[in-house]
């Protein structure tokens, strides 16, 4: 019976496949062998898909970690904290402030990562950024802005200006850009 449907759905001059085609497609064939092999692998593949675990979850180090670090007593880096990150294009804010670290006693290459992940989460590095529930403004996101007059008249429209108030900032408050971001990624703020 079932050679006479494949023979009668696979008819010559059907344009499809010939009376040997049909009955290579019955049930026990070398054809329906392959296909429902081929099947079976389909189908173990998509259930193996389906169930992806997450092994471990990543944690961020606290603080704590980050300062037993710098001074030299914490795994891995020689005390260093670096987040990697492509060097700034010429011109731009994150240019300014990639050469202003070294003035202030920070590693480029080491810091520049973590400044870079701060202010681009703080203000997208727009020296006219401000906040509207806080009021918090600039690159650093100062609060008040008029903080940043002590490191010049300038403060609401020069990124340099902005960046060199908040490298002292960072420096004064968190000791380097790694700690500041450290703060911030346990704290939301900085």
């Amino acid at each position: 019976m079932g050679v006479a449907v494949g023979a009668e759905v696979f008819a010559p001059g059907s344009g499809a496949f010939s009376a040997a085609d049909a009955l290579e497609a019955v049930p026990g064939s070398h054809t329906m062998a392959l296909l429902l092999a081929e099947r079976q692998q389909l189908v173990a593949m998509t259930a193996a898909a389906r169930t992806l675990t997450q092994v471990a979850k990543p944690q961020l180090a606290s603080p704590a970690q980050l300062a037993a670090a710098s001074s030299g007593t914490g795994a891995g880096g020689g005390g260093v904290v670096y987040v990697n990150a492509p060097p700034p294009d010429p011109g731009t804010a994150q240019s300014i402030a990639y050469g202003m670290l070294a003035s202030f006693g920070f590693s480029p290459a080491a810091q520049f990562g973590c400044l870079d992940d701060l202010w681009e989460h703080e203000s997208g590095w727009n020296y006219d950024a401000e906040n509207p529930v806080s009021g918090a403004y600039g690159i650093p996101q100062a609060l008040p802005g008029s903080k940043m007059a002590s490191a010049g008249a300038d403060w609401q429209t020069d990124p340099a200006t902005q960046i060199r108030w908040g490298l002292g900032y960072i420096k004064a408050i968190y000791g380097s850009p790694c700690g500041a971001w450290a703060f911030w990624e346990a704290n939301g703020y900085y």
